[in-house]
């Protein structure tokens, strides 16, 4: 088995998240290994009894701009961790976009937070954590966070 040398860490800019990258941090160290810190995000689109209205271009462009300052800021917060570590912002289906970016950076562990939601909060909302689980090319590590 060999160790990993690059780590993706998924961000939603969430304590949980955080609390992920804190571990991931302290794993890299150990492991000699970089980060590559993603924030993967669905362009909201709002519907109408009578159709959907996809968001404009502007509507689109201030997301990108959001998610990509929420990155930055994240990966200055935690410069002097010693760690490597980069920043990617992704569009795209949260978990698609996940696994997409594990084979793009060449990953071998996913490490994300996940809140334990269980019944019907975890059925409504559904668990991104636990479909990469299950479909990851790779090892997951899930880092519970309780609200």
């Amino acid at each position: 088995m060999t160790l990993p040398k690059t780590i993706l860490v998924p961000t939603s800019f969430d304590e949980g998240s955080e609390t992920a990258i804190l571990y991931a941090i302290d794993l890299a160290k150990a492991l000699n290994a970089s980060l590559v810190i993603l924030h993967a995000f669905e362009i909201p689109l709002v519907g109408f009894p009578d159709g959907t209205l996809v968001a404009t271009a502007e509507l689109a462009s201030r997301v990108l701009q959001g998610a990509q300052q929420g990155l930055d800021d994240t990966i200055k917060s935690h410069e002097t961790s010693g760690v490597p570590m980069r920043g990617l912002v992704r569009q795209g289906e949260t978990w698609r976009t996940i696994l997409d970016t594990v084979a793009e950076v060449g990953a071998e562990l996913i490490v994300m937070g996940t809140h334990g939601r269980r019944g019907l909060p975890r059925a409504l909302l559904g668990s991104v954590a636990e479909k990469i689980v299950r479909t990851a090319s790779c090892p997951v590590l899930t880092v519970r966070f309780d609200t």
